[in-house]
């Protein structure tokens, strides 16, 4: 007996930027967004039959026509309000996953003025949001990415398991540097998706800024636990804290020391640490 199992199909890498201009003070936003639908899609690949297919062009058009008219002010909300046209005008679909990621931009300063139509893309970070909708309830999960953070006090790594392929000297005064991601988990679509995010990435960075990290477990762990202890719609959060490394040079063939002042950046190999930190209840 062969039968079909689990499948999804969509629309990848659909990138969208919105331009408000009703205003003194333009908005520009740069959204790059994916559709998954399952469903009742069984003719399609037994038979050839395309009756219940949404064609994936179609999923697109969809994109800009909602971008258009949504009176949504964050990737959550237009998130939500996609994933619910979806599920309600197609009922051979039984759920639908969309996932958004925004490309932050500000505007620029000009004599220390924010100019009202000019803009510049911030760095590397992205925000991130998964919201997948099925027939009888939805779920949230938002986060950001490629946020790149260095410390360079308050750090050490010691006490760790040592064997005969051990070389890693112990350090009490090292940097700590990670290009972090975070997702967490909304209990309600019913949040102040805005606030949320600004707050969470406060708590986020605050705690990794103060905290006396004896290992990248250890600051990690009390990143996520005063995030979730900060917000009560979130009920879960992982966060994928992998090493950027900075590794001494060696000045002693100059006659000079190095006194934990001059590093050379490694891409790879590096550590990866990840976690997921969740309330009890």
């Amino acid at each position: 007996m062969i039968r079909l199992a689990e499948n999804r199909y969509g629309k990848h890498r659909v990138r969208v930027v919105r331009v408000k201009r009703d205003r003194p003070v333009h908005s520009f936003e740069e959204w790059n967004v994916e559709v998954l639908l399952t469903g009742d899609f069984l003719d399609c690949f037994e038979e050839g039959d395309n009756a219940r297919i949404m064609a994936t062009d179609s999923m697109k058009n969809t994109v800009y026509s909602l971008a258009k008219d949504t009176g949504a002010t964050t990737i959550e909300e237009f998130a939500l309000e996609l994933s619910g046209y979806l599920i309600a005008t197609n009922p051979q679909i039984d759920s639908a996953t969309v996932n958004v990621t925004g490309v932050p931009w500000s505007h620029l300063t000009v004599g220390g003025i924010a100019a009202p139509s000019a803009f510049a893309k911030d760095g590397g970070e992205v925000e991130t949001t998964t919201v997948r909708r099925e027939r009888a309830a939805v779920t949230v999960l938002s986060g950001l990415d490629n946020l790149v953070i260095m410390k360079t006090a308050n750090s050490g790594f010691e006490g760790f398991l040592r064997d005969v392929h051990t070389t890693l000297p112990e350090t009490a005064d090292r940097l700590f540097g990670t290009a972090l991601r975070a997702q967490w988990n909304y209990i309600s679509d019913e949040v102040d998706f805005a606030t949320a995010r600004r707050t969470t990435r406060d708590v986020l960075l605050t705690v990794f800024a103060e905290h006396e990290s004896r290992s990248v477990q250890h600051t990690l762990y009390a990143m996520a636990k005063a995030a979730l202890e900060s917000h009560a719609a979130i009920d879960e959060m992982t966060l994928t804290m992998p090493n950027k490394h900075c590794l001494l040079v060696d000045l002693s063939r100059f006659g000079k020391t190095n006194k934990n002042e001059i590093f050379v950046p490694t891409e790879e190999p590096y550590g990866y640490i990840e976690a997921t930190i969740r309330r009890e209840d």
